[in-house]
């Protein structure tokens, strides 16, 4: 570790040259850490869907960049004032950060930072400048976090120390997939014993979020894909109905209305299509029922909802990671799922070496993987 304090790293990266052109992974430099940020060796890395926005262009990026959020990795060295995380520490990445200062950090509810860097995205550090560079050119950050790569720079705001006994390669989803589904359900909805849910998507985020509401005590888990080889693990984590909406007669709103009778009691959407927003919310009970966006739509994206079936008391709410404010609730997380409390180990499905980064990528597409994660 000491031989490269201080110093610039060269490593392995998975570098996306432009939007929608393959990931290679090249050689790039990794500059040491400046004031408040830390250099992490990185362990293990989901591939989140998320990410795939990025690489398509559904999010407004500028490339070049190295993709990635859901880090797993060490401390290797920290800049100036830094004093949460020291050399050696096991830390996950964040992809929203907890300044602990801004008003949404000191809103008893708030979660969204200020110095988050997802809408919009400046590719930039806290300062301005870029830690990348790949063949003498500059490359940006995704998220401030870029976990696809050997070595990153993050804010120490973005980066909280875990639990020293947690099993790298596995806990890297509790960065992101983890929180934003189980959280979902358990922390946001508060999903009641006895109530009906829909979860629409059911990858990595729709099944932490199936868990979550198993967890909660839902009766009723109606999940929804088109891609029905999903539908046996779903059942496996808890959910009781599958619906293919390709293979139904009429819209899967409708469906869901004559299955229920009267409405889910909690819809969610996790996978960032407006059409299965609005499926979603019509799925709901329409006096009571609350209807959760977890999906991350294009940068562009309108929802039109009918104005006047608001007013029956419906809930639309948005969730960002579960509305756990993260360094503090993140590593809690970490200790629960050490202690048996909650088990992470369904949703890592597939775990492949980084340099097999296509394969992984493969599977995702494929729709083969719940949550595939990648070890360094």
């Amino acid at each position: 570790m000491g031989d490269s304090l201080g110093k610039t790293i060269t490593c392995r990266a998975a570098v996306a040259w432009a939007e929608n052109a393959p990931l290679s992974i090249e050689e790039v430099q990794v500059e040491p850490p400046k004031l408040g940020e830390v250099r992490v060796k990185m362990v293990s890395s989901g591939i989140c869907g998320s990410d795939d926005h990025v690489l398509k262009g559904k999010l407004l990026m500028k490339f070049p960049l190295i993709p990635g959020h859901e880090g797993a990795g060490i401390v290797e060295s920290v800049g100036d004032g830094v004093s949460t995380v020291k050399p050696g520490d096991k830390v996950l990445t964040l992809i929203v950060p907890q300044c602990k200062k801004c008003d949404s950090c000191l809103h008893p509810k708030g979660n969204f930072c200020d110095k988050q860097d997802i809408l919009p995205c400046s590719g930039v550090m806290l300062d301005g400048t870029c830690r990348f560079s790949c063949r003498g050119q500059k490359v940006y950050h995704s998220f401030r976090t870029s976990t696809f790569t050997e070595y990153t720079v993050v804010p120490e705001i973005a980066v909280v120390k875990i639990d020293d006994a947690a099993p790298m390669d596995k806990v890297c989803i509790i960065s992101c997939g983890v929180p934003t589904g189980y959280g979902a359900a358990v922390n946001s909805a508060k999903v009641t014993p006895g109530s009906t849910c829909v979860v629409f998507g059911l990858g990595g985020v729709g099944s932490a979020i199936v868990m979550g509401c198993k967890a909660s005590g839902a009766s009723r888990i109606i999940g929804v894909d088109i891609n029905e080889k999903k539908f046996p693990q779903a059942k496996a984590l808890g959910v009781t109905d599958c619906l293919n909406p390709n293979k139904l007669k009429k819209p899967v709103q409708e469906v869901v209305m004559e299955m229920t009778g009267v409405g889910v009691d909690f819809a969610f959407e996790a996978i960032g299509l407006v059409d299965t927003m609005i499926a979603a919310w019509n799925s709901c009970n329409n006096s009571y029922g609350v209807c959760l966006i977890v999906g991350l739509a294009p940068a562009d994206a309108q929802l039109p909802l009918e104005a006047v079936k608001i007013l029956s008391g419906k809930t639309l709410k948005g969730v960002c990671l579960g509305d756990y404010k993260t360094r503090d609730c993140i590593p809690k997380i970490v200790t629960d799922y050490l202690q048996d409390k909650i088990n992470i180990d369904p949703l890592v499905t597939h775990q492949l070496p980084f340099n097999q980064l296509h394969k992984a990528l493969k599977l995702y597409h494929a729709g083969k993987t719940i949550r595939c994660v990648l070890l360094f």
